[in-house]
């Protein structure tokens, strides 16, 4: 057994709760703007003092429509102004917000608005409001529908006329820090999803200690940051509560395809993401070079920045030869690609996945610095992070300050601090299963250095045993598999089998650039393609860069192409994109015992 700690830097209020955080900026910095919205297709600044009257406003409406302390209200949307705006009216009203996917189907609004006991509901859309409707039978708690398209808002506003400012501060100080604050639903990779209890004090520990462990990313009133990933993530709601902490100017993106277009007219000094948006701009712009015939300086250039990178990492550094490519590919290649992430941030956080040393290195190279860090939905999103001055690429960090990171005689990760949840809401035994002696048991396999900086190398429950006894962490292979451009996803199988082999699905985005340049009809799909000696070969060089991180017994042998792709509509990820195996095994059932058909 082992562990490693790191003490505390921000105290936790000893009352109050995180409605405190916009009367403090009010009060503290009352024209600093805090967030911006956008409107007309133009970024408009919100400050201290305004987001304050707007979350009284909202809130008063709230009240007027009967939530009371302790409620639960759910809150069904895509990441926009308003998300922030209701999350904060809500707790301002003394309730409980309980975040809904966007993407939920009726079935699992049914089974979150039921099991929370929701009194009320803010959808954004028609199609969102239809579908709670639709279930509406059978939820008898839910009183209330608003939907934000519809001026839900606005709507709040009028009804609470008659409320004032001190009764809603008076009905918002009425929570403590050890109330919860959100009941976020796991993804549910198997069964239904368990309803997290995060309180005031979660969300302070982890928001605090990570702002002043990376205060140079949040310095009060200069820097920003773009949130794009979904706010009713665990993640998303971190950077929501961590952006008013500090305070730093928030946006919110709700479409990212246009997320390069979005990232130069906010241009943020922050980037957080998954890795999955890191990959996708390494690949778009490698694969634009070999479109404009650049493809050998953009790889030079990228091994360049990987090399600069690996060096830093040494006694004597960068030699001199390797400083001078460095700062001509500088001025040619990596000012773009920093350009194209906006171009002010040097520093992006990235979690929910492993990037992968390699992408890590080919950031810092160029200049922009992609901190990983780890989390879950019951550590209030991450308990290990990488410190900015003193980051180790390939691992996900130090324990966040203030908490305790322990492995067990059997290599799971577990968690112990003032972040972790409280336990599942009307679910004791799930969480004296996950809960025990005040340790959280991560269900994850790590290691620790002798720094304590943690790497994690797959899911207790997800190893592989082949047949032949050899134990197989699926996350490592994947990782880098998922890397190639053409690849969007990849599940490693082989429990009981004689060895290794994969699923993999093509990237929709990037194939049609693929079938240009390899002379195959535009109107290619995936299924056109399965048995195509090209497209197999530009598999098989993925597979081989993945079978180079592992041994030759944990190697993948033998993978096949899916005409489809695993979506959350489909049944096959979480709307956070993790995995279902066991449903992908159920489903591709066919296709995997062809992999092992003689």
């Amino acid at each position: 057994m082992r562990e490693f700690s790191l003490p505390a830097l921000y105290e936790v209020p000893a009352d109050g709760n995180l409605t405190d955080l916009i009367h403090r900026n009010a009060a503290q910095h009352p024209d600093v703007a805090v967030l911006a919205r956008k409107r007309g297709g133009r970024w408009e600044d919100v400050t201290a003092t305004d987001f304050l009257t707007e979350v009284r406003d909202a809130a008063k409406g709230l009240i007027a429509a009967g939530v009371r302390p302790g409620d639960r209200v759910a809150l069904m949307s895509r990441t926009r102004y308003e998300w922030t705006l209701l999350d904060f009216a809500v707790w301002s009203a003394g309730a409980v917000t309980v975040p809904v996917y966007e993407t939920s189907s009726p079935e699992q609004i049914a089974w979150i608005l039921g099991d929370s006991g929701a009194v009320g509901a803010i959808v954004e859309t028609e199609a969102h409001e239809a579908a709670v409707e639709s279930v509406r039978g059978r939820l008898p708690e839910l009183r209330n529908i608003w939907q934000i398209e519809r001026d839900a808002v606005e709507l709040l506003r009028a009804k609470g006329s008659d409320i004032s400012d001190a009764q809603v501060d008076e009905r918002g100080s009425l929570a403590d820090a050890d109330s919860p604050a959100t009941i976020v639903y796991t993804s549910g990779t198997t069964g239904r999803p368990k309803g997290c209890v995060l309180t005031h004090r979660n969300f302070f520990a982890e928001c605090g200690n990570i702002v002043e462990r990376l205060r140079p990313l949040f310095r009060a009133g200069e820097c920003s940051v773009l949130l794009f990933l979904p706010v009713a993530h665990v993640f998303g709601r971190l950077v929501e509560v961590a952006s008013v902490l500090a305070p730093i100017k928030l946006g919110h993106v709700s479409d990212i395809k246009n997320l390069t277009d979005e990232l130069a007219a906010f241009r943020p000094t922050m980037v957080l993401g998954v890795p999955r948006v890191f990959e996708k701009v390494y690949n778009s712009a490698r694969a634009k070079a070999q479109a404009d015939g650049k493809g050998k300086i953009f790889d030079k250039a990228a091994d360049t920045a990987i090399a600069y990178s690996r060096a830093l990492d040494t006694p004597s550094g960068p030699s001199l030869g390797l400083r001078i490519k460095h700062k001509t590919f500088d001025k040619l290649v990596y000012s773009k690609l920093r350009a194209v992430l906006g171009g002010r941030a040097e520093h992006a956080i990235s979690g929910g996945a492993p990037l992968g040393e390699r992408l890590g290195h080919f950031y810092r190279g160029i200049g922009f610095t992609v901190l990983e860090g780890y989390g879950l939905t019951e550590s209030c999103a991450a308990t290990a992070f990488n410190p900015w001055d003193r980051q180790k690429i390939g691992t996900v960090g130090q324990p966040l300050p203030g908490s305790v990171v322990r492995i067990a005689d059997d290599g799971e990760v577990l968690l112990h601090g003032e972040h972790i949840f409280t336990g599942y809401w009307n679910n004791e035994a799930a969480t004296a299963e996950a809960l025990s002696d005040g340790w959280f048991h991560t269900g994850d396999v790590g290691t620790l250095d002798e720094d304590g900086y943690l790497a994690i190398t797959g899911r207790k429950k997800e190893i592989i045993v082949t047949a032949g006894g050899k134990n197989v962490a699926p996350a490592v292979i994947e990782d880098r598999i998922r890397g190639h451009a053409l690849v969007a996803e990849c599940m490693v199988v082989g429990d009981a089998r004689p060895f290794v082999g994969a699923l993999v699905t093509l990237d929709e985005e990037f194939l049609p650039r693929w079938l240009e340049e390899h002379g195959k009809p535009a109107s290619s799909t995936a299924a056109d393609l399965l048995h195509d000696p090209e497209l197999l070969a530009a598999v098989q060089q993925a597979v081989d860069d993945g079978n180079a991180a592992v041994s030759k017994a944990e190697s993948v042998r033998k993978f096949r192409i899916l005409p489809g792709q695993f979506t959350e509509e489909s049944g096959h990820v979480t709307p956070s994109l993790k995995l279902k195996r066991n449903v992908v095994a159920r489903d591709f059932a066919n296709e995997i015992e062809a992999l092992y058909a003689k």
